[in-house]
């Protein structure tokens, strides 16, 4: 009875392959109607010619079904009646691949040929979403994008995908068709409040009647893609597998657009706000991970290479590679440290005459605010190696060469093992952006060593005469501030900074005009001007709200020593200096007093105390009633050695102790 049961339940299951299970349409369509929460379709409608005895499902070796009409309902609150609608459907799945999909893992689908079919995936703010089934109420957590399935065969004749999702603020509605085993693609509509346009060809695709044969995409299939959002273009040429989400991809690519930022955007990468740009190179793509070697990248002047990949399996996508070049012009990189100013839409469309009504405040501090959520979206490791990094100025000799290690990591920008050479000198220390807060936290830890002021300051001087200052400078800053712009950061910093000159020479001419003798000036003209020897140059500065104050700044050479106080404020962009010159030796004609530099940076002023010159004035004026020759009498300076003597003592005690403390 045993065997005649079995053999009994073989024929019947045999007979069931053969015929396709046709009865089962019914109990299929409300057992998943009911599990999904969706009404569910499997076949034409009753009163279509291809009535539900078209429906064909087997089992054995895994699941096939093939219809003439798949529907799945759109959740009641979608516009749409269908979210999925599938014309001469063929299905494959196996076993092995359902059971994966249960425990979690992206299902995958052996094969899937239909003649046509209309995908509409909608995602409202509240994080409702129509791929989740069986959810009445909205999350407290909005719906991860859908995964998108991997396939063994795809061969979809007529396509149309449309996908709205509100939270990602993205629009967009893609065609798919399938002739002479070609596969074209086109999409349109809004990525992020950018226009989206995109073509794409696939060639070498298997027939429908060799879906199952691998043979027709064994090989890699020619892809060629065009993209544009916004003003970033994209050209992809290469090679893909399948059409599946994580197929294996490789080519090449020519990027371009108007800034960094505006490609890193839409795809969820942190870069940075630069100028225009174009790079090419190798795409690769594998699982979740892009590779990329760029060979060439140029930023408006700037010419950059590098190798990155980005892996986006964990908790927050990670950026890691290398970033090397010949040449980086500071000022490609301007709007990164807010220094490009921001020009809304309706400033760059109003007439000029209103145009004209907008005054330019008097400030010169980068106050554009810094982007601190983009700092949070990513992690990123990145060795950094540019031969040149020009800072957008003449006056200074660019860093040759700068390396660095850059590292992103929970919201904190750091810039490590900070290694740059100028002028026979070296800079070295580490950078750090906190952007964790509301307000971004800036540290500083940088010193400089060995570098000769005459080279990294052009001092260009007509014949033969000498720099107005050389010699080899010093020193170290240890700096903090917080803010939402380099402006902010600026004018709350605090901390200290202390540099000294050594083996350097100062300008006599220079000297002799800042303690205003005219006679040993007059005479310098005459005969030249030389350089005097600098026995001593130290500037010790405390800072505190964004106001530097010097603990000692003094200057000591042969001629004189100059003594300068009074503060520097970058919160209120002010300057207000005096510097007082002690001569060391005698000088028939001069009118000197202490020289004062004050103002703002944009506009500062130099004038000298009105006090003390003043009264030499009134002095010289009233002796010359008596005698023109007396007139000279409170112009004749003997010079103060022994307060020069004094400063220079204090310069040098202050370079020995740092000295000692290097």
């Amino acid at each position: 009875m045993l065997g005649a049961l079995a053999l009994l339940l073989a024929v019947l299951v045999g007979a069931g392959e053969m015929l396709g299970w046709p009865f089962l349409a019914g109990p299929l369509e409300r057992a998943l109607s009911g599990s999904l929460e969706r009404r569910v379709g499997l076949a034409a409608a009753a009163d279509d010619a291809q009535s539900s005895d078209s429906f064909r499902v087997r089992f054995i070796g895994g699941i096939h079904l093939n219809t003439p009409l798949l529907t799945v309902a759109a959740p009641p609150w979608s516009e749409v009646s269908q979210m999925l609608v599938a014309s001469e459907l063929d299905l494959r799945l196996r076993y092995i691949d359902l059971w994966r999909a249960w425990r979690g893992q992206p299902l995958r689908i052996e094969q899937l040929h239909s003649s046509g079919l209309v995908t509409t995936l909608e995602r409202l703010p509240d994080g409702r979403a129509s791929w989740q089934f069986a959810v009445d109420e909205p999350s407290a957590t909005p719906a991860a994008p859908p995964h998108l399935p991997s396939f063994g065969a795809l061969l979809i004749e007529e396509g149309v995908l449309r996908y709205r999702d509100d939270i990602q603020d993205i629009e967009v509605e893609s065609r798919v068709t399938l002739t002479d085993r070609q596969l074209r693609a086109t999409a349109s509509g809004r990525w992020r409040a950018s226009p989206l346009k995109a073509s794409a060809t696939l060639s070498g695709l298997a027939a429908p009647d060799d879906a199952l044969d691998h043979s027709g995409s064994a090989g890699r299939l020619p892809l060629v893609l065009e993209a544009s959002i916004g003003r970033a273009r994209l050209r992809f040429d290469g090679r893909i597998d399948d059409l599946s989400s994580d197929t294996p991809l490789q080519g090449r690519f020519d990027l371009s657009g108007p800034s960094l930022a505006a490609v890193g955007d839409p795809v969820g990468v942190t870069l940075p706000t630069t100028g225009a740009f174009r790079s090419v190179g190798e795409l690769l793509r594998q699982g979740d991970v892009w590779q990329a070697v760029i060979d060439d990248a140029t930023i408006g002047a700037s010419r950059l290479n590098g190798a990155f990949s980005y892996r986006t399996g964990g908790a927050l996508p990670v950026l890691e590679g290398r970033l090397g070049g010949s040449r980086l012009m500071l000022a490609d990189l301007g709007p990164v440290v807010g220094t490009t100013p921001i020009i809304t839409t309706a400033q760059a469309q109003a007439p000029s005459a209103q145009q004209s009504r907008i005054q330019p405040v008097a400030k010169v501090l980068p106050a554009r605010p810094f982007d601190l959520a983009a700092l949070r979206v990513m992690d990123a490791n990145v060795l950094i190696d540019i031969a040149e990094i020009d800072l957008n100025t003449t006056l200074l000799e660019p860093l040759r060469p700068l390396r660095a290690h850059l590292q992103l990591s929970g919201g904190v920008l750091a810039l490590g093992d900070l290694d740059a050479r100028t002028a026979d000198g070296r800079l070295s220390g580490r950078l750090a952006l906190d952007g964790r807060g509301m307000q971004a936290l800036w540290d500083a830890d940088v010193r400089w060593d060995g570098v000769r002021l005459e080279r990294w300051i052009r001092q260009a001087r007509s014949g033969d005469a000498p720099p107005y200052v050389s010699g080899r400078t010093s020193g170290h800053a240890t700096l903090q501030g917080q803010g939402r712009s380099t402006a902010d950061i600026l004018a709350s910093l605090k901390g200290r900074v202390r540099t000294e000159l050594k083996g350097g020479s100062v300008s006599h001419l220079i000297v002799e005009a800042a303690g205003l003798d005219v006679a040993q000036a007059l005479g310098v003209l005459l005969k030249n001007d030389e350089a005097l020897t600098l026995g001593c140059a130290v500037a010790d500065l405390d800072a505190s709200g964004g106001v530097f104050r010097p603990r000692v700044m003094v200057i000591d050479t042969t001629d004189s020593a100059v003594w300068i106080d009074g503060s520097v404020s970058l919160a209120a962009e002010a300057l207000d200096l005096r510097a007082v010159v002690s001569p060391k030796d005698f000088s028939p004609l001069t009118l000197r007093a202490p020289l004062h530099v004050r103002g703002s940076f944009a506009d500062p002023e130099v004038s000298l105390a009105t006090s003390e010159l003043g009264g030499k004035v009134a002095a010289s004026l009233l002796l010359a009633l008596l005698n023109p020759l007396a007139a000279l009498i409170p112009l004749i300076d003997t010079g103060d050695s022994d307060t020069a003597q004094r400063h220079a003592a204090s310069c040098h005690s202050l370079m020995q102790r740092g000295t000692r403390k290097s």
